[in-house]
């Protein structure tokens, strides 16, 4: 897979060096590359108590993220997924530890262990005093001797970072650096693997499967699961924090590992705090990416309890913008719609023929939203078919709170609920076709009629005709031929649909950005579900 690097050789201090560049005059580097990456604050005047940390690279923005006033003031980087060498670990220590001394913060991995360990022994030799906490928060492999660590370290980055800021002796943060260790847990899930840079990437996880507690350098986790959706990943995730939380409340660290959307974490989040630990919780770290697994599509949670103490570090300010600031829990605010906007409800009425047509419509809608779709990718952002099936789904939800014995009211009802719940521009158009076609059923057209001067109202509007590669291509056809019946309009409907295979130069809509040898050989996703529509209900 192509990725946006130069070589394996210089991706790491090509990476420093573009957030050094880019972040101000706060950060320095060490004169050691390429075998020593230190990046460190460059208003650091040793009189307060130093915090290192650091490892392989491909967690950012740890580490170098989140060196800063109030966070780490340096950050010691291995290659990618490789510790660093204890040289390099010991030009940190020397670089920013004065007589207040310097703790560092290492993950429970053996490499960062050991380079840390040993280079914290050689600067005691130098006369420094220098202290170590191992961050073993993962609880994915109850019966691994040691555990890993992982997102929770960030817990531990943050409230020794505050209290180092505020002046606290190095034996006062190594004290709390340990409670934090010993109170929080994190664990992960994934639906695919890390891709290491210049290195095949390894298929491990089956296809409909998520990876429980994988850990961040992409080693595999406790098992493989079913992936349903968003709740049920939250729901295995939430089992097995459950497991070994307190009742007490709790901070929760929602960490982006790298691969998933924002939109995803934000759903992710909502899931979290509405699962059976969501009472457990009261404050929120994230979402964002904190202590990424390079490109890992998946997400952590770390949870930490909460008391006086350590709230009110965790509240502190950090310069580093990498770290997004600690909230408390609040229901989502619901402020009610502006005045003319509230929908207004057309009064119900019953026509069991009317309801079973507009059912049938819906289904088919519904029936072909994977195919819809995927002719959508050719030529747009590959949606036609969900926004279709989502619209026939509320549709269908809300079939009895419609007038179905009055069709001009019916129309309209029709077209103000599709402008409510079906998005994109089809969604605004077809809301105009209804209201239209509700407007000139009470001028006294038939159903042929009002439905024409529905078609065309959205010509004047979205400024489409016959031949520009949209629905209308399909619609027009069909609406003319209709008084024959329906036979007549779905021939009519398929025929307009499918000379649209080879009209290359679409002018209006998403398809008008596309080029001609994308577009041909495939029928405009819109004019082909009007085709098969009334396919459907032939």
């Amino acid at each position: 897979m192509n990725q946006f690097f130069n070589s394996k050789e210089t991706l790491v201090t090509d990476a420093i060096d573009g957030v050094l560049s880019s972040g101000g005059d706060k950060l320095s580097r060490l004169d050691g590359y390429p075998h020593i990456k230190v990046v460190t604050r460059s208003d650091w005047d040793k009189s307060k108590v130093a915090l290192v940390s650091g490892g392989g690279s491909g967690h950012e923005p740890a580490h170098a993220g989140f060196v800063g006033k109030g966070l780490l003031t340096a950050a010691v980087c291995g290659d990618v997924f490789a510790s660093p060498s204890v040289d390099a670990v010991l030009a940190g220590i020397l670089a920013v530890t004065g007589k207040a001394g310097c703790l560092l913060i290492v993950k429970n991995y053996t490499g960062d262990r050991l380079n840390f360990g040993l280079a914290a022994e050689r600067a005691r030799a130098f006369g420094l005093d220098v202290s170590m906490v191992v961050v073993d928060d993962d609880i994915a492999l109850p019966d691994l001797p040691q555990a890993r660590g992982v997102a929770g370290t960030l817990f531990v980055h943050k409230i020794a970072g505050a209290m180092a800021e505020s002046g606290a002796s190095l034996a006062d943060i190594t004290e709390q650096a340990q409670k934090v260790i010993q109170g929080v847990v994190s664990i992960g899930m994934s639906l695919d693997t890390c891709t290491i840079p210049g290195s095949p990437k390894e298929e491990r996880i089956e296809a409909g499967k998520a990876e429980l507690g994988l850990g961040i350098h992409g080693e595999p986790g406790v098992e493989q699961v079913e992936f349903t959706n968003a709740k049920g990943a939250i729901a295995r995730v939430s089992e097995k924090l459950a497991s070994v939380i307190s009742a007490e409340p709790h901070v929760a660290l929602v960490n982006n590992l790298g691969g998933a959307t924002p939109l995803e974490m934000s759903i992710l989040t909502n899931e979290l705090l509405n699962s059976t630990i969501a009472k457990n919780i009261e404050f929120i770290v994230g979402p964002a990416p904190l202590m990424t697994s390079l490109d890992m599509r998946g997400f952590s949670v770390s949870l930490l309890p909460v008391n006086q103490s350590n709230q009110a570090w965790l509240s502190t300010e950090v310069g580093p913008d990498a770290w997004p600031s600690m909230k408390k829990i609040h229901p989502p605010a619901i402020a009610p719609l502006p005045d003319g906007l509230s929908p207004i409800k057309a009064i119900p009425s019953a026509n069991e023929e009317r309801k079973a047509f507009i059912i049938k419509c819906c289904d088919i809608f519904i029936s072909h939203e994977k195919e819809l779709n995927a002719l959508d990718a050719q030529s747009g952002d590959g949606d036609t078919g969900s926004t279709l099936a989502t619209a026939a789904n509320a549709m269908k939800s809300s079939i009895d709170e419609l007038p179905l014995a009055d069709m001009t009211q019916l129309y309209r009802a029709i077209g103000q609920q599709l402008s409510q719940t079906m998005g994109g521009s089809s969604g605004v158009l077809l809301a105009i076709f209804f209201a239209a076609a509700g407007d000139a059923s009470a001028s006294g057209h038939d159903e042929v009629g009002a439905l024409s001067a529905g078609l065309e109202r959205i010509q004047e509007v979205g400024g489409a005709s016959p031949g520009d590669r949209t629905m209308i291509d399909a619609l027009k056809p069909a609406l003319e031929a209709l008084p024959d019946g329906v036979d007549a309009a779905c021939k009519a409907a398929r025929q307009g649909a499918d000379e649209t295979a080879n009209i290359v130069q679409a002018k209006a809509g998403r398809a008008s950005y596309i080029s001609a040898d994308k577009l041909q050989g495939h029928n405009d996703p819109g004019a082909e579900a009007i085709a098969k529509l009334l396919e459907g209900l032939v």
